[in-house]
């Protein structure tokens, strides 16, 4: 118990330094909001595997690190040529690049911007246009239940932000790079997202989380996400962490009236990592697709925990996630669907399925409905398995080596996700991205 308060009480020390210095200009409301959500913290403390949420997931290894806060490095030594081959944007993306959690203006490419679409710092953002920030800010991702969503409000400095105003279709990708570099000492950055795609507009936007060398740091991320009526947003979000790092990530949207959101998580790093997500289809109408991937090997861990709230009738969620679970790697799914009284006429399917490429690998899934209302049709299931022997055998007996028909199989695991990935360009960098990653791990490699 000692040793829990003293872990709380160096996180509540670093906030006063925080406060006290390069966070003592912002204005009151954002004081006010960082005072609360430190106090949240501090009453809420990091979880326990005794909880429910976290019974897969042991985030000791954090706890017990002494990080220190990160206030981003001399970005002179990351150059263009480091950082393109970690960009899947593409050519004509508009990139905003953050280095350990700051901005980093010299990497970044946001010409070419019109029609009042904004893709900036977060930082920037709330200095030049406050009140646009404040609609949003903290109103989708509340810190009051998450001890990480807790410390990131309290920490909050910079990140991204997407602002696409009503009616406008922005046809070019916004990716948001956030590159760790990984110092001498262990270092956490809390990086913030905000995404607010108004009334009728469309857009797409890639969050990329990757490391330039391996290292222990800690990513502590969150990213709200705001889709008015009738707009449309394809939202990706590749985590490429270093193999010794952890990445605490909180995704929270919100839908309005017949919009459309199309989530994909991809996740292949890290040695830690959790992703919570949770949508809220709160007008009449609205569509989501929830499409996520994770490739685990050596000893990652990797949990995902997601919510899609029906708060309105006549919406729709389908919901799909695959992993590959190798060596002695640990996957976790816990998938929650909730149809609330009234949403009658709700659509929603959910279907989480985990490949087991090793006899030490594992693999926990848990999908969940929970309906108050009558008039539904809802659908949930999981399996987790080796590679099917049939289909082995029979790939087998048309010449192909074992090695070559195990990787077709696998390959194939990935790609009905990446299938269902709308934009082209992205599609087949990302595929790309998984197939180098599949070869690294065929061969027995360690990248991140």
């Amino acid at each position: 118990m000692t040793r829990l308060a003293d872990t709380r009480e160096r996180y509540v020390a670093a906030f006063r330094t925080f406060a006290g210095n390069g966070a003592a200009g912002a204005p009151a409301w954002l004081k006010e909001m960082r005072e609360a959500a430190i106090a949240r913290f501090a009453e809420l403390g990091f979880p326990t595997t005794k909880q429910e949420e976290w019974r897969f997931t042991s985030v000791a290894p954090i706890a017990e690190t002494a990080f220190t806060l990160s206030r981003g490095r001399d970005t002179a030594h990351v150059t263009a040529q480091q950082l393109e081959p970690l960009c899947v944007g593409g050519l004509r993306a508009v990139r905003v690049v953050f280095v350990d959690g700051a901005f980093a203006p010299s990497l970044s490419a946001v010409a070419g911007l019109s029609r009042g679409v904004r893709a900036e710092s977060l930082a920037a953002a709330l200095e030049r246009d406050p009140e646009l920030a404040r609609q949003h800010l903290a109103r989708y991702a509340p810190y009051q239940a998450s001890p990480f969503a807790a410390l990131n409000t309290a920490f909050l400095c910079d990140g991204a932000f997407v602002y696409v105003p009503a009616g406008v279709e922005f046809d070019r990708p916004i990716e948001l790079v956030f590159v760790a570099t990984a110092g001498d000492e262990p270092t956490v950055s809390h990086p913030r997202s905000l995404v607010v795609v108004e009334r009728g507009a469309r857009a797409t936007v890639v969050e990329s989380y990757v490391a330039l060398a391996d290292g222990v740091y800690w990513t502590n991320a969150v990213t709200e996400v705001a889709v008015g009526d009738g707009a449309r947003l394809e939202l990706y979000r590749l985590q490429r962490e270093s193999r010794q790092a952890y990445q605490v990530a909180t995704t929270h949207a919100i839908q309005g009236r017949d919009s459309v959101l199309r989530l994909h998580p991809i996740a292949l790093g890290g040695g830690l990592a959790r992703h919570d997500v949770q949508t809220v289809l709160a007008g009449s109408g609205a569509e989501l697709i929830l499409n996520g991937f994770y490739l685990l090997h050596g000893s990652q861990h990797s949990d995902h925990h997601t919510v899609i709230d029906h708060a309105q009738p006549h919406c729709a969620s389908h919901e799909f996630f695959n992993g590959i679970v190798g060596e002695r790697a640990h996957g976790v799914f816990n998938g929650r669907i909730i149809v609330r009284p009234g949403a009658q006429r709700t659509d929603s399917k959910q279907t989480n399925n985990n490949l087991l490429l090793s006899t030490e690998a594992r693999a926990d899934s848990q999908p969940q409905l929970e309906i108050y209302a009558d008039d539904v049709k809802c659908t949930h299931g999981s399996t987790v398995g080796p590679l099917d022997q049939t289909a082995l055998y029979y790939l087998r007996s048309r010449g192909l080596s074992p090695e070559t028909a195990a990787g077709m199989l696998t390959y194939g695991f990935a790609a009905e996700i990446l299938g269902r990935m709308a934009h082209t360009e992205l599609r087949e960098e990302l595929d790309r991205v998984v197939r180098a990653r599949l070869a690294d791990r065929s061969r027995g490699g360690r990248r991140a």
